[in-house]
């Protein structure tokens, strides 16, 4: 619809104004309708004034549209004003590279990125080949191959169908190969949803329920080889529930199970002295290994303001702490003889950085906590970004969430099996490992990039002989 409504920014007396103007509202209607669900976690749980949350939703919303902005005057001043060149390579290839951009770009928000809507479709074979921006990219194609089949004859219409069909069949055929391989026999395991509900959960009243809780569940497990809390699964610091998790130690060590829980730690910045804190995953078996989450959530994880605007929400009586980043290279945790691959919470839309630890496991394992958004649907759309992770990786993903949506994911992204939401219980699955590495694994995003890249420099090229006068004869 984009694609098509951008056309009609040609005619106008200022095309690049109003194509950044159509661009912009796309973007706008995108966002709003498909991140409403801020509001819930800003102000109805996190307490902020309405008229805050309102704002900074809209603030988001406005920087998300900008992008949409940008490829609409993008179209109007410097793609081709009609044909293949525009259609089949300049709109699909700026998409995609926006899209990239978008994801990474002032700490990334790469939600609602165009190729997470086919985890279900035979495009999701593009996967392992090229990552989710291959699915992106097939998805612009197509979409510019029926405007341009809108727009032209009927050789143009057949061309066009051919073009439709081309992503289909590549992912149909190559994408369904196996390019990862089980490696042992299937491992059991057990994930704890302990569905605490956002409002209760860091209530000091409710601390040793919420403990016991989770201890029950996790006694309820025991046996499975591996066990898996959510994300801060614990109503405090690690560092004040040792004797908890020292007991847990070895009632699971006694029978043959390792765990691998969610909390929050502090540790002491051996420079300075103070105080850090991180949003964490300890693997506890033979040895006890951390994992720290390295890309932190802005507004909620860490706060890139001044002081003074520290102060100003310290009044407002919001959180402003910072968390501290993990290392940007981090080892797979090793638990019950194979090496999980962990990510905290959104860091799973962030595949790139999370590359060399999941080429080195053998399966995936997210702890989340989307209770922060209540009833809405980002709790789904964050599921859809967990399926796409399993089938880039061709590995099974092990999702912990505290209440909902938890899962266990096939390496095709085919839920396996999930958890009723919001009530207590233990999810139980068996996963195998597998190694091996996808193209996707081992290049990235680097080939569909390049592919986009020298996309759009031919559509470039050829608007400028599209302007260029004709030659004398």
């Amino acid at each position: 619809m984009l694609f098509f409504a951008l056309d009609e920014a040609r005619a106008d007396t200022r095309p690049a104004r109003r194509g950044a103007w159509l661009g912009f509202a796309f973007g706008v209607g995108t966002f709003t309708v498909g991140t409403y669900w801020l509001q819930i976690s800003i102000h109805g749980f996190g307490g902020a004034p309405l008229a805050l949350a309102l704002a900074l939703m809209a603030a988001l919303v406005a920087l998300m549209a900008a992008y949409h902005a940008l490829l609409g005057a993008f179209a109007a001043r410097w793609l081709p004003a009609q044909g293949a060149a525009r259609y089949l390579l300049g709109l699909p290839a700026a998409w995609t590279l926006l899209e990239w951009l978008r994801g990474f770009a002032l700490s990334g928000f790469g939600w609602l990125s165009l190729g997470y809507s086919q985890t279900d479709s035979g495009l999701a074979g593009l996967a392992p080949l090229g990552g989710m921006h291959a699915i992106s990219f097939a998805l612009a194609l197509m979409a510019g191959a029926l405007v341009w089949a809108l727009r032209g004859g009927w050789r143009t219409r057949v061309l066009a169908a051919l073009v439709i069909a081309l992503p289909w069949v590549l992912a149909t055929t190559i994408g369904q190969r196996e390019f990862t391989q089980a490696t042992a026999a299937p491992v059991g395991v057990a994930v704890v949803q302990g569905a605490i509900p956002q409002d209760q959960k860091w209530l000091d009243g409710n601390r040793d329920t919420t403990l016991a809780r989770y201890r029950a569940l996790t006694v309820e497990a025991l046996g499975t080889p591996i066990i898996v809390w959510p994300e801060s699964a614990a109503p405090d610091l690690a560092n004040n529930i040792i004797p908890y998790l020292r007991e847990l130690a070895e009632l699971a060590g006694r029978s043959h199970s390792a765990l691998v829980i969610g909390l929050i730690r502090a540790e002491e910045n051996t420079r300075t002295g103070a105080l850090e804190y991180f949003n964490s995953v300890l693997g506890l078996d033979s040895e006890v290994a951390w994992y720290d989450k390295h890309h932190l959530v802005p507004f909620a994880e860490f706060f890139p303001v001044p002081q003074f605007v520290r102060g100003w929400l310290r009044v407002l009586d919001l959180p402003y702490s910072d968390f501290t980043p993990g290392a940007v290279s981090q080892p797979p945790l090793q638990v019950a003889g194979i090496k999980l691959a962990a990510s905290v919470c959104y860091e799973d839309a962030y595949p790139s950085t999370q590359r060399a630890a999941v080429a080195a496991s053998h399966a995936l394992v997210n702890v989340t906590n989307d209770a922060w958004f209540g009833r809405s649907s980002a709790r789904y759309q964050h599921l859809q970004i967990a399926r796409m992770r399993a089938l880039e990786a061709q590995r099974y993903l092990i999702r912990a969430a505290n209440d909902g949506v938890t899962a266990v994911i096939g390496p095709r992204g085919e839920l396996l099996v999930t958890a009723p939401e919001r009530v207590p219980t233990v999810l139980r699955a068996q996963i195998i490992p597998r190694s091996g590495d996808t193209p996707f694994l081992r290049y990235g995003n680097l080939p569909i990039l390049l592919l986009a890249a020298a996309a759009l420099l031919a559509a470039l090229v050829a608007r400028r002989r599209e302007l260029s006068p004709a030659s004398p004869v």
